[in-house]
């Protein structure tokens, strides 16, 4: 595992060389097959979240680890206008506060925000596509313990992660934890889970899914988005069927997004 100098490291060089959807996203896969896969992404999270009934005019809004700001935008598209977006690199914070001049932007580390976020400020924080990059258990808590602080009781947390029904996998720039063991950290930082939806099924490395099945649809998607046009192409026929599926299906073998309330 690596420490977390290491990873602050590997993410400003990596956003620094490709601030777009491969370099936030599943890189190996191209961007073509990327800005696919975020369509999708897109469409569940503004569905999900519209069904919360929240009036987001009024709202102050808080996005942890906002990379391209790809959710800062979709909440903008939902009508928030106070967002203040943050992330552990200045490679992102410096490109974001010119993409959006209308949000804020903070370079901070969510694990240890040293005071930079009022508690019980935030009617809204989400977290998308980035909380598996803490690969230190007691950091990975200690972020969740901040967010819990920021958003007022009763405010919503949005959250995308693997949430694995199988034992948990470790890396040295990502960590999958089984869904018992985020909803007890979620527990301890104050958050009731309101519910769980697929993000993704099969656009995404099957993580949650038997070796066998995971190695061999993996090797698929590397094989046919080898380069741009293919990773199109493959993007523009999975896609249907990929939207079709986050709705149908009650769990999924990858990303999963979840919704939860603060105590």
């Amino acid at each position: 595992m690596k420490e977390h100098t290491q990873l602050k490291e590997f993410w400003e060089s990596r956003l620094q060389s490709d601030w777009t959807e491969s370099g936030v996203g599943y890189k190996q896969l191209g961007r073509a097959f990327n800005i696919w896969m975020y369509r999708v992404r897109a469409e569940g999270f503004r569905r999900e979240v519209a069904t919360l009934g929240l009036d987001l005019r009024d709202a102050r809004v808080l996005d942890v680890g906002s990379g391209t700001g790809f959710y800062v935008r979709r909440w903008q598209e939902l009508g928030a206008k106070s967002i203040l977006g943050c992330d552990l690199t200045e490679a992102a914070v410096r490109r974001l506060r010119d993409r959006f001049p209308s949000a804020h932007f903070l370079q901070l580390d969510i694990a240890d925000p040293r005071g930079a976020l009022d508690p019980a400020s935030f009617d809204v924080v989400s977290a998308m596509d980035m909380l598996f990059h803490i690969t230190d258990d007691s950091r990975y808590r200690a972020a969740l313990r901040s967010i819990g602080e920021a958003v007022r009781p009763g405010g919503v947390f949005v959250l995308s992660e693997n949430f694995l029904h199988r034992p948990e996998q470790r890396g040295d720039h990502q960590v999958n934890h089984t869904l018992p063991w985020i909803t007890a950290a979620l527990d301890e930082a104050g958050f009731d889970v309101v519910r769980r939806v697929p993000m993704l099924v099969l656009m995404n490395a099957q993580v949650d899914a038997h070796p066998v099945w995971r190695k061999l649809w993996g090797g698929l998607l590397r094989a046919v988005t080898l380069t741009e046009v293919t990773g199109w192409l493959a993007g523009a026929l999975l896609y249907p069927l990929e939207r079709r599926l986050v709705r149908a299906l009650r769990e999924s073998p990858t990303t999963e997004l979840m919704i939860c309330r603060r105590r």
